[in-house]
């Protein structure tokens, strides 16, 4: 774990309440209470919990990740499984409901290349929803034309869900 945040005593318990938990309910419950502290410190450890066969931990850990914010962009992109498809679009996921411009090559990759429908879906619905607010104009500009053109190279997808995904992520993009 990354230790350039200071973690608090509280939540370095919560971090080893997840690492010590011994049962589905109760990486559930640990992740749920990581989760809502929503501290930086915890990112890592809520990271880890996506490639975990659990899926109702990885949607309180998503929704954690997402409550952290921005601060969490680093952590989630510097431990992207490569090998796991689930933990990549609970991963990809996470990176949409944040909408951090960091995310963009991630989710550009995502889906275009991705073997995983759920990644590339996650990714649609992510391109649609970069923060562009705070970039400067020119950049606004060419991040905006990056994600429009991943998006309708998207509508050729051979899943119609991700498709389905990709106007969601049209229309909020215009």
């Amino acid at each position: 774990m990354s230790t350039s945040v200071l973690i608090p005593d509280h939540v370095m318990a919560l971090v080893e309440a997840v690492q010590r938990a011994d049962s589905a309910l109760g990486l559930l419950q640990a992740t749920q209470a990581l989760a809502a502290a929503a501290h930086p410190g915890g990112a890592a450890c809520l990271v880890e919990v996506l490639g975990f066969n659990n899926p109702g931990a990885a949607v309180a850990a998503v929704d954690g990740l997402i409550a952290i914010g921005e601060p969490a962009v680093d952590t989630i992109l510097t431990n992207i499984d490569g090998y796991n498809y689930g933990a990549r679009a609970w991963a990809v996921r996470a990176l949409a409901g944040i909408g951090d411009v960091r995310g963009l090559e991630v989710l550009e990759d995502a889906l275009g290349k991705d073997i995983g429908p759920s990644v590339r879906r996650a990714a649609a619905r992510g391109l649609g929803q970069i923060q562009l607010e705070g970039l400067p104009e020119a950049e606004r500009l060419v991040v905006a034309e990056r994600c429009l053109e991943a998006l309708l190279d998207g509508c050729r997808d051979g899943e119609w869900v991700v498709r389905y995904a990709v106007v969601v992520g049209l229309e909020a993009l215009a």
